[in-house]
């Protein structure tokens, strides 16, 4: 396959026909055998971009491309854009935060901090200035967004703190979180101001409360995307779909950063819940897939949340790109 300029090329590439015709559950696929396919999915986010965008957008190199490994300058120049921004963990999601933001701030800087530099010619093609988690940050930034997943991280709370460093204080520190938190299943309905599960009750959510305590204590901001990083383990064939929910979760970031805001915390979803069943019959009815999805291997699994964000859209006049999976699979 031919190298991939930019995260709309990478997108492309994946919604072209052969892959859709591929993107879809087979009876072999490994689910466990206590997984419940009447889970709600946490309400993803579920679509964004049509592909006639996705291929029409370009993002403009940056003029510090070159910047050494072992030190960050801010730019070419020494100083910081009051647009700059610092991506922490710029994997799908940063690639098209990074992309959103350069149209919105075309004479920004951008910056993409990674665990190793196996990515980094893919990033400076892309125009986001790379360094390594060790490299040494000259300068602060006023927009940081935390993006990695908890899954490469033993310290998560560690790291989100030391990302918290590298912000001015101006702009907006983002942390992308989890809908997690909020302590709701059994497929009840959840909104943003649903309480949180107690410290204690879990490793995976003691991890995110924890990190989103450091982030609003540094004056940061939280915005919990419902189903961002389980749905390649949940549906790991419908990549079309994982893509476009990523959209709308960047969207969601970007109109959070732009309010320059404090202490807050949003939620990302579509309003529209649905189980894991109904996501495949979806799939299935749309005739958009060339195979049939039969059924899941088990259905003794927790269920999950049917999660309400009317607060957040209301304050922020966010809307995701279409208004339910459904309506996303009439655009493929």
């Amino acid at each position: 396959m031919s190298s991939l300029t930019n995260c709309t090329d990478f997108i492309a590439n994946v919604l072209r026909p052969n892959n859709l015709n591929s993107a879809t559950l087979s009876t072999s696929l490994p689910f466990p055998a206590s997984f419940n396919p009447n889970s709600f999915v946490r309400t993803p986010l579920t679509t964004s971009l049509s592909m006639d965008a996705a291929v029409s957008s370009r993002v403009r190199a940056s003029s510090t491309i070159g910047a050494p490994n072992n030190k960050l300058e801010a730019s070419s120049t020494g100083a910081v854009g009051a647009n700059d921004l610092f991506i922490v963990g710029p994997g799908v999601l940063g690639r098209i935060i990074a992309e959103k933001w350069r149209e919105e701030h075309p004479s920004s800087q951008i910056y993409g901090q990674t665990l190793t530099s196996n990515h980094h010619e893919e990033l400076k093609k892309m125009g986001i200035t790379p360094s390594l988690k060790e490299t040494k940050v000259t300068h602060k930034f006023p927009y940081v967004i935390f993006c990695a997943p908890p899954s490469r991280n033993v310290d998560y709370p560690g790291e989100v703190r030391e990302a918290t460093l590298n912000w001015n204080g101006e702009g907006c520190f983002l942390f992308t979180s989890s809908s997690a938190p909020y302590d709701c299943n059994d497929n009840g309905y959840c909104d943003e101001d649903t309480p949180a599960v107690p410290i204690g009750r879990s490793p995976r959510t003691d991890n995110l409360l924890k990190s989103e305590k450091v982030v609003l204590e540094a004056g940061g901001c939280v915005v919990r995307i419902a189903g961002l990083y389980i749905s390649f383990q949940v549906l790991p064939r419908v990549e079309s779909a994982h893509i476009f929910k990523v959209m709308d979760a960047a969207s969601l970031s970007i109109a959070i950063l732009k309010k320059n805001l404090r202490g807050r915390i949003f939620l990302g979803c579509d309003n529209h819940p649905l189980s894991r069943q109904e996501v495949m019959e979806l799939v299935n009815r749309s005739g958009k897939y060339g195979k049939k999805f039969d059924a899941f291997t088990g259905t003794s699994d927790p269920l999950g949340k049917k999660l309400n964000n009317s607060k957040t859209r209301a304050e922020l006049g966010w809307e995701p790109k279409y208004p339910s999976f459904a309506q996303f699979l009439e655009t493929l």
